[in-house]
């Protein structure tokens, strides 16, 4: 982009924050008015059915952004809340809209983060196994954040087990129980919430099939 759409696309921003953990930036049926990009800080966007069981969909990290799946929607089809301090930047969709009508760049982005959503709610479609599962959602998050600038092979894990657990569809007490077994096989080096990928390849090649390394 060049120097005057930046200059544009700066003038749409809304700082917002900080958040904690527990406060929600948007909930299912709240009129769709904008799409945010995380700053700092982990948002999970989950659903409730009508038994009122939560199904996580994912989890938002810094430079990532939530709100896409509204775009096509007068409301916001699902809840995100902040997991620890977050801060965002919050863009006016109808303003951006027109924006990216004068900055083909901007709307190819805005098109390639919404099929990045929808390639990564698919992963998890397969009939894969816990290990593969887990493997897949660890190289994942490794990858994202290394993109972001952080370390890929040493990071804090966010999010809950229990959380981790609904979104790859798997018991917690399993999640915990592939984490010990990574852990016992010299994969994963785990304390408490801070983990250190010790055998990247390994874990890659369990991966393999879900992310088509």
């Amino acid at each position: 982009m060049d120097k005057a759409s930046l200059k544009d696309l700066h003038m749409l921003v809304e700082h917002v924050g900080p958040l904690h953990a527990g406060d929600h930036v948007f909930r299912e049926g709240d009129p769709f008015e904008a799409i945010a990009a995380v700053r700092a800080g982990t948002v999970k966007t989950y659903i409730v059915d009508r038994e009122g069981r939560e199904h996580v969909l994912g989890f938002h990290l810094p430079g990532e952004v939530i709100g896409l799946n509204a775009i096509d929607g007068e409301t916001y089809p699902c809840n995100a809340v902040a997991l620890d301090t977050v801060m965002l930047c919050r863009f006016s969709f109808p303003r951006i809209s027109v924006l990216a009508t004068r900055v083909p760049g901007l709307q190819q982005h805005l098109f390639r983060l919404m099929s990045r959503d929808i390639g990564n709610a698919a992963l998890l479609a397969g009939d894969w196994s816990a290990d593969q599962r887990m493997a897949s959602f660890l190289i994942g998050l490794s990858r994202r954040l290394a993109a972001r600038g952080f370390s890929a092979d040493r990071f804090q894990l966010t999010m809950a087990r229990t959380d981790i657990a609904n979104y790859l569809r798997l018991a917690p007490e399993t999640v915990s129980r592939v984490l010990k077994r990574f852990q016992d096989d010299g994969l994963l080096k785990v304390d408490r919430r801070e983990l250190e990928l010790a055998a990247r390849d390994k874990l890659e090649a369990l991966a393999a099939p879900v992310l088509r390394l």
